[in-house]
């Protein structure tokens, strides 16, 4: 007990912002779900001012729940972003009705838009270009755009564990910025190894994708939290950050915290400023509360609360 305790310690006595991650966690976002939202007595608490808040749509969540999220995360004066993701919404009436809702209820102008954690579509949307491609969010003036990235790539998309969908769906997207008033961005998903993230960015800028990059990062969870969560979305060679530590007896009863991974490309980037990745966005899969107390301790100035 006493390694597990001096371990404890040095890990407490590392905290505080570095002016690199300070600068690299300015204007964070977040993601929340109806039911975690509904835990959480006062987001302005926890949240910086105008946090950009994403509301993850799971299969069966009712878009009456989604909405009412959103409106609260609005009057509390954070940007919402609700997820929309293509294989839940029946057809095009469907899609135009949740965005009149979330205009007319919520006051919501940006979407993330994605195909959907389900197998089978359940009607006639299967990507997130089909969604684009209807023209409703810019009839609707919607400001901001989101598309989900892969840096490990995403077997629903690529079954063989190749990346050329993947690549050919970026290669659209990225088009599709010039055809849209919406600013656009990359919402990628969860990662815990900087090296592969670093490459998958810079592969992105060779190949001429140009759509800034806003990074996933899996906030501090039990680690058998976060395996849970990286088999299930299908984290690639990252995996192998948490095995190891799975294995170091001194580490293995300690919170994972996103410490190292964000030094990293926060170092990069303070040493590359055209580096594409402009903005961090976290999974609280340990918790929303957990997750902003790290940003307060490890932020700085990026992540005082609104009603600090």
């Amino acid at each position: 007990m006493a390694l597990l305790n001096f371990k404890r310690k040095e890990t407490e006595a590392r905290k505080g912002a570095t002016p690199e991650v300070e600068t690299f966690l300015q204007d964070y976002s977040i993601e929340v779900m109806p039911r975690t939202a509904e835990k959480v007595d006062s987001f302005r608490d926890l949240l910086p001012a105008g946090t950009r808040v994403y509301i993850a749509h799971i299969e069966g969540t009712p878009i009456e729940d989604m909405v009412r999220t959103a409106a609260r995360l609005n009057d509390d004066g954070f940007q919402v972003m609700p997820h929309f993701p293509a294989r839940i919404i029946k057809d095009r009436a469907t899609l135009a009705d949740w965005i009149a809702r979330y205009q007319g209820e919520a006051d919501v102008h940006q979407a993330l838009l994605l195909a959907g954690g389900v197998a089978a579509p359940h009607g006639d949307f299967d990507s997130s270009m089909q969604l684009m491609e209807t023209g409703l969010f810019d009839e609707a003036g919607f400001t901001r755009l989101h598309v989900a990235g892969h840096p490990e790539g995403n077997r629903d998309i690529d079954p063989d564990g190749g990346t050329g969908n993947v690549d050919a769906a970026l290669l659209w997207k990225n088009e599709f910025q010039s055809r849209t008033d919406a600013e656009m961005a990359l919402a990628t998903q969860f990662a815990f190894d900087a090296d592969p993230i670093i490459a998958w960015a810079d592969g992105l800028k060779e190949a001429g994708i140009t759509l800034p990059v806003h990074i996933g990062i899996a906030g501090p969870a039990k680690l058998q939290t976060l395996i849970k969560f990286a088999i299930a979305c299908g984290v690639g060679p990252s995996l192998k950050v948490l095995q190891k530590r799975a294995l170091d007896v001194t580490k293995l009863l300690l919170p994972y915290e996103p410490t190292d991974v964000l030094n990293e490309l926060a170092a990069h980037k303070a040493a590359n400023p055209d580096f594409n990745i402009t903005n961090v966005h976290f999974f609280p899969l340990g918790g929303i509360k957990t997750n902003a107390t790290w940003a307060i301790e490890n932020g700085g100035s990026s992540a005082v609360p609104a009603n600090a």
